[in-house]
């Protein structure tokens, strides 16, 4: 930090100890210069609250306040709205947030994922102006919108395409692996992935390493091995619409 001329704020800074670790003493402190740094059982980074626990429980609910609020704002000018302005309005200032960084969700029981699902319930009626009690799914066909955690998914596979076609991130290719038969199978050009031997804590089950390579290898056939993103992404929000929309 002095070398690259910075100062440490201690009010942005937060040491974060995972008690699944059993090496770490969390009664350290850590001396920077004058300033010290005590273990805290959140910590924020890139606006995304961190758990010691690693559930994002905080963050869920600091998502789906901070979302509740800008929708109570809209529903006092929807009168003076019409739909499409609404649905843009919507897009930008509420689902824009739930979609943030929403990969980290992956794996998360439907349980702890459900504040964030009822926020974008209540974004939809709202485009529609419809009561609290309407049934949603129509409205999301109409919005061309996927559930949240089917929205987690897409977002992860397309991630895993890209790293498979070498334009992810380098450090992405080390996570994923592929699937290749001990003999000549016709399994061979089908572009599957090895899926790890789940050990250690049950978070271990929702890592990325873990978690995209069943989803991928859950995908038809005719998707992995599509030859260009844009088709594949097309493909596969169609799929996932299907899935959890169209034949629920």
């Amino acid at each position: 930090m002095r070398e690259h001329h910075l100062k440490l704020n201690l009010a942005k800074s937060e040491l974060l100890v995972i008690p699944a670790c059993p090496s770490i003493n969390h009664n350290l402190t850590i001396q920077l210069s004058s300033s010290t740094l005590k273990p805290t059982r959140t910590a924020r980074n890139l606006g995304v609250i961190l758990e010691d626990s690693f559930t994002f429980t905080d963050h869920i609910s600091t998502t789906a306040r901070s979302c509740r609020f800008i929708l109570y704002k809209i529903k006092k000018i929807r009168p003076y709205l019409t739909e499409q302005a609404t649905q843009i309005l919507v897009q930008a200032l509420v689902i824009s947030k739930l979609d943030y960084c929403n990969s980290l969700l992956s794996g998360l029981p439907a349980s702890s994922i459900e504040p964030v699902q009822m926020i974008q319930n209540a974004a939809a009626r709202l485009v529609f102006n419809q009561p609290k009690r309407t049934h949603v799914t129509p409205l999301f066909i109409s919005l061309h919108w996927l559930p949240v955690d089917a929205q987690i998914k897409f977002k992860a596979l397309m991630l895993t395409y890209k790293t498979l076609s070498g334009t992810a991130p380098s450090y992405l290719n080390s996570l994923l692996k592929a699937y290749v038969p001990s003999r000549n199978l016709r399994s061979i050009n089908d572009r599957r992935l090895v899926v790890p031997t789940q050990r250690g804590s049950r978070s271990f089950s929702r890592t990325f390493k873990l978690t995209v390579p069943q989803w991928w290898n859950e995908l038809p056939t005719s998707i992995p091995t599509t030859e260009s993103l844009t088709i594949f992404k097309k493909q596969l929000k169609t799929h996932l619409f299907r899935e959890h929309l169209t034949n629920p």
